[in-house]
């Protein structure tokens, strides 16, 4: 009887002290949730415990504590309570409502204690490149690294990836080449392009500079250029100075035609004073024959400068032509060439894209074709992450190994071979 008594006395601080221990693990299962909203396949571990002031004891209600799984709809069935939906709710809010709802349904006077944790996220899926895809449970901070060593990792061929691994180093072996042929080309056309604009420097793409190759084809396309640019310039500069030269040379014959006229016209003035004395008998015909010799002989020496003229200045046209043509020659020769190369680029990412796809489904069949391999070539792996929002709506973000992964995600993981791009 005493002891009745002694417990009945600190029964209300005993009622407090379960009440806060079962705040308390909520508490801290709400904590360790961090705000989590639940759904579908998540698993809670739910506990209901009563004090009865008149036994002053404190109940634990066996019959509705227990597991329970989150049905496809969002919702779990408790007894007494019957369907409540969980979707979307916290553990906290789970445990206020299951309390609300026992203490409605029962008639109850005092509001039960509820205590509501996460015995079980839902899992997490991986698809895609890895050993074995499927559902895995989840636990707090698991990341897409930690994800994938749970499938085992990237997939490896059945045989043990030789098949795989020998297709791998065949397709890479040719890309490699075509991308040897494919810097090359990158590095011309960039050249061709600065002569086609007349421009000094020549604006090679950047992935040239990233290997000590390209930086060597960079130096020959910009010593050739130069040396382009010599020799068209010294071609120029020679029918130029032709040119000049051939002006000179008519600049002097019309000093000599101008001589030759004045003299032309004082020979006929000579041969026009005497006419009239050879008619009167006073000069003989033998100076009037000469005069008049020496008249044509000097308007046929004016001819021929006159001719020699016209053929200086057909030359300076000639010259003017030749360098016009030099010119127009070298552009359609820096034209053709330019569409040459470009298809010639085309023709390669075409089959880099090939090889590529090649290896891709080498390492399809033996993901780790590339470190087997033994090249020190790694496979381009690319994560996603496809997650349920709020609205419902599932959407795909871009992830790393880093990621952090939620409960309810969808991890995608393909591995591919070296990407072609078209520049």
């Amino acid at each position: 009887m005493r002891n009745y008594r002694a417990i009945a006395a600190f029964g209300p601080f005993i009622r407090v002290f379960v009440c806060f221990g079962l705040l308390l693990t909520a508490t801290f299962a709400a904590a360790a949730a961090d705000g989590y909203r639940l759904d579908a396949m998540d698993k809670l571990r739910i506990r209901v415990a009563e004090w009865q002031s008149a036994e002053g004891a404190v109940r634990d209600w066996a019959t509705i504590s227990g597991d329970y799984s989150v049905n496809p709809t969002g919702e779990i069935s408790l007894p007494f309570v019957g369907e409540l939906e969980v979707k979307g709710k916290t553990t906290t809010e789970v445990a206020t409502a299951i309390a609300a709802g026992l203490q409605q349904k029962l008639g109850l006077p005092d509001r039960p204690e509820a205590s509501v944790e996460i015995a079980e996220f839902r899992p997490v899926f991986l698809a895609g490149d890895v050993q074995t895809p499927g559902k895995y449970p989840y636990a707090p901070g698991l990341t897409v690294l930690k994800a994938m060593s749970l499938a085992g990792g990237l997939r490896r061929a059945d045989n043990g990836g030789t098949g795989g691994v020998r297709d791998f180093i065949q397709a890479q072996g040719n890309y490699d080449v075509l991308v040897a042929q494919r810097n090359g080309l990158l590095a011309r056309r960039a050249r061709l392009v600065a002569e086609a604009d007349n421009k000094d420097q020549i604006d090679f793409p950047q992935e040239l500079n990233k290997s000590e190759v390209g930086r060597k084809l960079m130096a020959d396309e910009t010593a050739l250029k130069e040396a382009r640019e010599k020799r068209l310039r010294l071609q120029l500069t020679a029918l130029d100075d032709l040119k000049k030269l051939l002006q000179s040379e008519i600049e002097s014959l019309t000093k000599k035609i101008a001589t030759q006229n004045r003299q032309v016209e004082l020979s006929k003035a000579e041969l026009k004073s005497i006419s009239g004395l050879a008619e009167k008998g006073l000069v003989v015909n033998q100076r009037i024959l000469n005069l008049e010799r020496t008249s044509a002989e000097l308007e046929g020496q004016v001819l021929d400068l006159e001719t020699a003229s016209l053929r200086a200045k057909q030359d300076i046209a000639k010259a003017t032509q030749d360098a016009t043509k030099l010119q127009n020659d070298r552009d359609t020769e820096v034209a053709q060439s330019r569409q040459e190369t470009e298809a010639d680029l085309e023709q390669l990412n075409y089959k880099m894209g090939m090889y590529s796809g090649l290896m891709t489904e080498a390492m399809s069949r033996a993901p780790d074709a590339a470190r087997t391999a033994g090249n020190g070539a790694e496979p381009i792996i690319s994560y996603s992450i496809v997650r349920m929002g709020e609205d419902g709506k599932d959407s795909q973000t871009v992830a790393d190994e880093n990621t952090p992964v939620l409960p309810g995600d969808v991890i995608k993981i393909e591995v591919a071979g070296p990407r072609v791009t078209s520049n």
